[in-house]
């Protein structure tokens, strides 16, 4: 083999080869950046949805209170909302 083909080689083989491992490499720490930034909008979501869960939960609660309560306490409590609103409503006049 004689130093013309090696340097043929080197040209056919060697360079292109360099440059493939050059764009994978560069292909890869993007894919690697992308995937970093999904993970972050994710993990942001979730947080998001687990807010919303808890404050479902605390409403679901309060709801659960209401039905499961004495009869008579859910009246009186009407009733006492119903005589708070007329008496702010004689202040008002």
């Amino acid at each position: 083999m004689g130093p013309g083909e090696v340097i043929s080689l080197l040209i056919v083989v060697c360079i292109p080869t360099i440059l493939l491992m050059y764009m994978a490499r560069r292909f890869f720490t993007f894919r690697e950046k992308q995937l970093e930034v999904q993970a972050l909008n994710a993990a942001e979501k979730a947080a998001q949805y687990v807010a919303r869960a808890s404050e479902f939960e605390q409403r679901l609660a309060v709801l659960e209170r209401i039905v499961t309560d004495q009869p008579h306490a859910l009246a009186r409590e009407i009733d006492s909302l119903g005589i708070a609103d007329r008496a702010h409503k004689r202040e008002r006049a």
